[in-house]
C-alpha cells in the first residue's frame, strides 16, 4: 500500500477516534451535570430511595464497604431496611455513627464482645437447658448509637424479626433501637429469644432475610437491594453450631429468591467462600461490598436520573 495511502487511511482513524471520544466526553459531561443536579433534590423532587440490608452473618459486613461506596458518590438514602446483621449495619448507620466508625467496627467485632459465646458458655449449653444469651450485643449497639429510639435517628430505619411462638414476621420500627436490632440478629437454637412487648424474637433471617417489599410498602420509589447469600451446598457442617446456621440460611436463601424480584437495583458482593461466622474475614467481606458497590454506581445513578419525569425538575 503506497505511503500517501497509509497514512490517509490513518488520518480517518484518528479522527473517527478523536470525534468518539468527544462525543463519549460530552455524554459523560451530561450525565455529571444531571447527577449532580439530582443529588440536590429532595423527595418528592426526586425518588425516595431504600437501602435494603440482608442477613448472612458475617458475610453481612459486606453492607459496610457498599455503604462507603453509596457515601462517597452521594447516592441518596431516604431509609434503611435490615434483617439480621443487617439490621446491625442498618441501625449504626441510620443513628449517624460515620462510615470511618462503622468500618472500625466491623474490622475488630469479634463474637465475645456481643455475645457470651466461648468454651464455657458452650459446655453449658450441651449440659444444660439454658441457652446464651446477646445482652451484649445490645449493650454494644446503645453504647455506638448512644440509646436512640427509632424516632431519634438521622434517617428512618426499620429491621425485621421473627416471632419464635407464631412464626410471624415482625416489623419494628419503634421504641429502643438496640433492642430491636438485637432481637433481629439473635440465632435461634443457639441464643435465647428476646423479649419484646410480650413476644420472644429470634432472627429475622428465618423468615424474611431480604425484606424489599417493607422499603415497597414504605412509598419507596427505588429500591436498592444489597444481597449476601451465598451457596450453602459448600458449607461445611463440622458442629452442632454449623448445623443451626445452615438451616437457619436454608431458609433465608429460599425466601430472598422471590424479594430480589422486587428490587430496582440488586448489590451482590463476593462472599461466597465465607462463612457466616467467619468475623475473622471481616476485612474481606467489606472490600468485598466497595467493589460490588462500586461496579453498580453508574447503573444506580442512572436509575435515579431516569425516574425524575418532571423535566422542568433540571432547568
Amino acid at each position: 500500500m503506497p505511503t500517501t495511502r497509509r497514512l490517509f487511511l490513518l488520518f480517518i482513524i484518528l479522527l473517527l477516534s478523536s470525534s468518539s471520544l468527544r462525543a463519549l466526553d460530552e455524554e459523560q459531561n451530561i450525565a455529571d451535570f444531571l447527577w449532580q443536579k439530582t443529588i440536590r433534590l429532595s423527595p418528592p423532587h426526586r425518588p425516595k430511595v431504600a437501602l435494603v440490608l440482608g442477613g448472612g452473618g458475617a458475610r453481612a459486613l459486606a453492607h459496610i464497604g457498599v455503604l462507603k461506596v453509596l457515601i462517597e458518590e452521594k447516592i441518596p438514602v431516604d431509609m434503611v431496611v435490615g434483617t439480621s446483621v443487617g439490621a446491625l449495619v442498618g441501625a449504626l448507620y441510620s443513628a449517624g455513627v460515620p462510615i470511618e466508625k462503622i468500618e472500625t467496627i466491623g474490622e475488630t467485632i469479634k463474637w465475645d464482645k456481643i455475645t457470651n459465646l466461648k468454651t464455657t458458655s458452650i459446655i453449658s449449653l450441651l449440659i444444660s437447658e439454658h441457652l446464651l444469651s446477646t445482652q451484649a450485643l445490645e449493650d454494644f449497639m446503645n453504647a455506638a448509637i448512644e440509646h436512640k429510639r427509632f424516632d431519634q435517628l438521622n434517617i428512618p430505619f426499620v429491621c425485621v424479626a421473627a416471632d419464635i411462638m407464631t412464626g410471624e414476621r415482625i416489623i419494628l420500627r419503634e421504641g429502643d433501637v438496640g433492642l430491636a436490632a438485637r432481637a433481629s440478629a439473635t440465632i435461634p437454637g443457639i441464643f435465647d429469644p428476646v423479649e419484646y412487648r410480650h413476644r420472644f424474637l429470634i432472627d429475622g433471617g428465618l423468615v424474611d432475610n431480604l425484606p424489599t417489599d417493607i422499603a415497597k410498602l414504605s412509598d419507596a420509589d427505588v429500591t436498592i437491594a444489597v444481597s449476601v447469600t451465598s451457596d450453602f451446598s459448600k458449607n461445611r457442617i463440622s458442629n452442632v453450631f454449623m448445623m443451626l446456621i445452615q438451616s437457619l440460611y436454608i431458609q433465608g436463601k429460599l425466601l430472598e429468591n422471590e424479594k430480589l424480584q422486587l428490587a430496582d437495583i440488586v448489590i451482590r458482593p463476593n462472599v461466597q467462600d465465607i462463612t457466616v461466622v467467619d468475623l475473622n474475614r471481616s476485612r474481606e467481606c467489606i472490600d468485598a461490598g466497595v467493589l460490588a458497590a462500586r461496579r453498580m454506581v453508574p447503573q444506580i445513578k442512572k436509575y435515579l436520573i431516569d425516574r425524575i419525569s418532571d423535566e422542568d425538575t433540571f432547568k
